[in-house]
């Protein structure tokens, strides 16, 4: 199996189940197709054939699985303390309400692991060592949205980086799913607080349609390496 990013160069490490689900993939593949995954490190496409599927012993016979990645001991943290990484990251900056609860709740059932901020600062604190797929935030937090400090981060966000985040802004005055709002206010999404009630059903609607129209443009630019 391939153990570096062909972009970055960076060794690609996969848990047992990940690497069994590759090889699994890789068996199925019809001749001449190839499996697409993404770096952990850069996103790059990493493509993969049939042929570089996992090592076996020349006989035929099961290896033995490799002695664990002991990595961990110098930076002193492990595996079940960590986020998996294949798994988007969301952060929620709205204050500690039960209307938040449901984001959260909501955010989760679409696949998100969740990580909440109560203050402008602590979330640009978090978003400085976590690579988050989605940000929502509260559009009166810190008052008018005019005046948000972290709004205003996410606005001068260098695209490198801003684009493969999806940014939703809640509030009582915005109109949810209204794209032009949306853009207007240099959003992904825009939802009112009068539909929370039902953002689970807004996110599935929204993050599909996201992804159809700016999936393959990224994948694209991931790669040639543009992030």
């Amino acid at each position: 199996m391939i153990t570096n990013c062909p972009q970055c160069r960076q060794t690609l490490r996969f848990s047992d189940a990940q690497r069994t689900k590759i090889i699994q993939a890789l068996e199925k593949l019809a001749p001449g197709k190839k499996l697409t995954i993404k770096c952990p490190h850069c996103q790059a496409a990493v493509k993969m054939d049939g042929k570089a599927k996992g090592p076996a012993a020349a006989d035929g016979s099961l290896q033995p699985p490799a002695p664990p990645d002991l990595d961990w001991l110098q930076t002193g943290r492990f595996e079940g303390e960590e986020k998996v990484e294949d798994v988007p990251m969301a952060l929620v900056l709205f204050a500690d309400t039960p209307q938040r609860e449901n984001i959260v709740e909501a955010m989760k059932t679409v696949g998100y692991q969740v990580v909440t901020a109560g203050t402008a600062q602590e979330a640009m604190e978090r978003m400085q060592f976590v690579s988050f797929s989605c940000v929502a935030l509260d559009s009166e937090l810190e008052g008018a949205l005019a005046d948000s400090a972290f709004h205003e981060y996410m606005r001068k966000m260098p695209m490198e980086r801003r684009r493969y985040i999806f940014y939703i802004l809640i509030g009582p005055s915005l109109h949810s799913l209204y794209d032009l709002e949306a853009l207007a206010f240099s959003a992904n999404l825009v939802v009112g607080e009068k539909d929370l009630k039902y953002f689970d059903v807004i996110l599935r609607k929204a993050i599909p349609a996201y992804e159809e129209l700016f999936g393959p443009i990224l994948e694209e630019l991931a790669t040639y390496g543009k992030r």
